[in-house]
């Protein structure tokens, strides 16, 4: 039988006691067990700690502070060692002060529950713990830890912001949370310093305009061009660097970050058939019919019909299928005799012409030239080039290399550097 001896009204997670089977007992959620469901431990207590914890609002938020890390220590199956606990509560409870604040400069604790409570920041690192506390609330804000916990990340990378640099990471919404998406937060900025944040972001624009980054469809539907992001990022960050050059990297990264970011939800919002290839309206007028096959038995049929490209239904086809163990793809015109077979794992590409149609039983008899590509831009090119018009009009795309140990000493050769 389980009984709220004393609990704080309003007060969230901190520790609640209870009597359980006639015991006195803390009881706290901390942790979470391996369905990452709230974890809940117990341990015993006296009368006299129970006095404390009801009378005393900073001791019973420092008690819960120094029990946190046993709880951590349990992970999601141990039980809590609760001789370790119950150590705990004299020197957290009914010592004196100083005695307390050598204590904690001892054991692990939990900065994050006191600063959420409202301690003093400042006296909690010099070590004044009980101090600090004077200032402690019921209430948590746990916006102020997750503010505290992000400034002590960024100063164990020594990083220091400036009042500008916080606002921009802040107008980006990564200012707790690195890994954040970069959205455009203005309301989240200091009103007298939000002129400046628009000027540093009228600076990134302004370098960026007129750049994009494209779709990757060799890693899938909304995988983007690597190249063209980094191309991007360093094309903003030298530019916001140059204008500002007082802005810590953090605030500088998050505005190449916002950029990069924002253009390639552009592509990934623009259908296939808008893209570049399909602006020129006789783009596919060249081929009436093609086929599309991967390595592992997938094929489609492109007509032209009016309704897409032949290189946006192609690309469609890439993401739709290309793998780890899917890197091999063709477009071939089966009217004329010619296609071309894209080698993703190996960044190359081959144009095959048939030289001799078979008859009477005999094989047809193909000349097949090889290509090394750069990036998925040149890819593109290439694709549109012979859907547009065969493999003759891939001549002017060349180096092509018919002997395939000359072409492998090439790969080589540009895989070395």
């Amino acid at each position: 039988m389980r009984d709220i001896v004393f609990t704080r009204s309003g007060s969230g997670w901190i520790p609640t006691v209870i009597r359980e089977d006639g015991e006195l007992r803390l009881m706290l959620a901390a942790g979470a067990d391996a369905n990452h469901d709230p974890r809940t431990f117990t341990f015993p207590i006296g009368e006299a700690h129970l006095a404390v914890i009801r009378d005393d609002l900073a001791r019973h938020l420092l008690l819960w502070s120094a029990v946190l890390p046993l709880c951590d220590a349990a992970g999601t199956r141990g039980q809590l060692d609760e001789d370790a606990a119950v150590a705990l509560l004299d020197p957290v409870l009914l010592s004196p002060p100083a005695d307390v604040d050598a204590l904690f400069r001892r054991i692990r604790w939990d900065r994050s529950r006191l600063v959420a409570h409202g301690a003093d920041i400042e006296l909690l690192g010099r070590g004044q713990v009980c101090t600090a506390m004077r200032t402690a609330t019921e209430g948590s804000d746990e916006k102020r830890a997750q503010e505290y916990h992000a400034h002590r990340r960024r100063a164990e990378r020594g990083v220091v912001l400036g009042p500008l640099d916080a606002e921009i990471l802040r107008y980006t919404g990564r200012y707790l949370h690195g890994a954040t998406v970069p959205r455009r937060s203005p309301d989240a900025v200091d009103p007298a310093l939000l002129p400046q944040v628009m000027r540093v972001i009228a600076t990134a624009e302004q370098a960026c305009a007129g750049m994009r980054i494209d779709l990757d469809p060799r890693r899938g539907n909304r995988a983007t061009d690597k190249r063209d992001w980094d191309r991007m990022a360093a094309t903003v960050d030298a530019a916001v660097r140059r204008a500002h050059p007082e802005l810590v990297d953090d605030a500088v990264r998050t505005v190449s970050f916002l950029m990069c970011s924002e253009a390639a939800d552009r592509s990934r919002s623009t259908p296939a058939d808008d893209d570049e290839e399909a602006a020129d309206v006789g783009a596919s007028a060249g081929k009436a019919a093609l086929s599309f096959t991967d390595d592992k038995g997938g094929e489609k049929t492109w007509v032209r019909d009016g309704s897409r490209t032949a290189s946006a239904e192609f690309w469609e086809f890439v993401a739709d299928r290309s793998a780890g163990d899917n890197e091999v793809f063709t477009i071939e015109d089966e009217e004329l005799g010619e296609g071309i077979q894209l080698h993703f794992y190996a960044d190359s590409i081959a144009r095959i012409t048939t030289v001799r149609h078979g008859a009477a039983g005999s094989d047809p008899q193909y000349q097949v030239e090889y290509r090394l590509v750069d990036g998925i831009g040149e890819y593109r090119s290439l694709v549109t080039a012979f859907v547009r018009g065969g493999c003759a009009a891939l001549e002017q795309h060349g180096p092509w290399m018919s002997d395939v140990a000359e072409f492998e000493r090439a790969r080589r050769r540009r895989d070395a550097r």
